[in-house]
């Protein structure tokens, strides 16, 4: 009786030093075909700030309205929503707020000083909070609208927060994600 060969399977019929990279082809392979299946978003937003002069707290280190610290802020919260718009809303839908009130977490304790900067002190009583009206449409349809809508967080410090600590503004994005999923994921 003749004795055969034993059949060789797919990757241990290929060099050893090949494996590795045809796995991480096909894993790649794999990662593109779900990104391409995946809806495609490409919304927009446009933000606009109303009398800012007047907001609770828009500065991380409180020197009054109209220092630069409170147009960064404004800033990047500009850009985070106009994010959320692109990553999670339709091509053709179009997200305005315009935002009437911000607290930032956290207060500013005078007494408490580092390094000659003022310290913003993070308790879980002193959430992130703004007062926002926004209205989303999809060509000429509104989807959805709200007027002088309070969203905080009451549970901030608690649970993961996906922004780096060293993000000054990460319980306020965090809040904004929350508040956006709840109001036009779930349509």
């Amino acid at each position: 009786m003749a004795t055969r060969a034993p059949r060789s399977h797919g990757l241990r019929a290929l060099p050893r030093g090949a494996r590795p990279a045809l796995v991480m082809l096909a894993s790649l392979a794999v990662l593109a075909a779900l990104a391409a299946a995946g809806p495609a978003r490409a919304g927009s937003a446009e933000v606009r700030f109303v009398q800012p002069e007047t907001y609770r707290d828009a500065n991380p280190q409180h020197r009054g309205p109209d220092s630069e610290a409170q147009a960064a802020v404004q800033a990047e919260l500009q850009r985070h929503l106009e994010r959320l718009a692109q990553q999670r809303l339709g091509a053709d839908e179009r997200l305005a707020v315009q935002v009437l009130d911000i607290d930032l977490a956290g207060e500013i304790e005078p007494w408490r000083r580092a390094g000659g900067q003022d310290l913003r002190i993070v308790r879980d009583i002193t959430m992130p909070r703004m007062t926002l009206s926004f209205t989303l449409t999809r060509g000429s349809d509104v989807l959805a609208s709200g007027a002088q809508e309070r969203v905080t967080d009451l549970n901030f410090l608690r649970g993961f927060n996906r922004y780096s600590s060293s993000d000054p503004l990460r319980y306020e994005k965090a809040m904004l994600d929350q508040w956006f999923d709840a109001r036009f994921a779930r349509r």
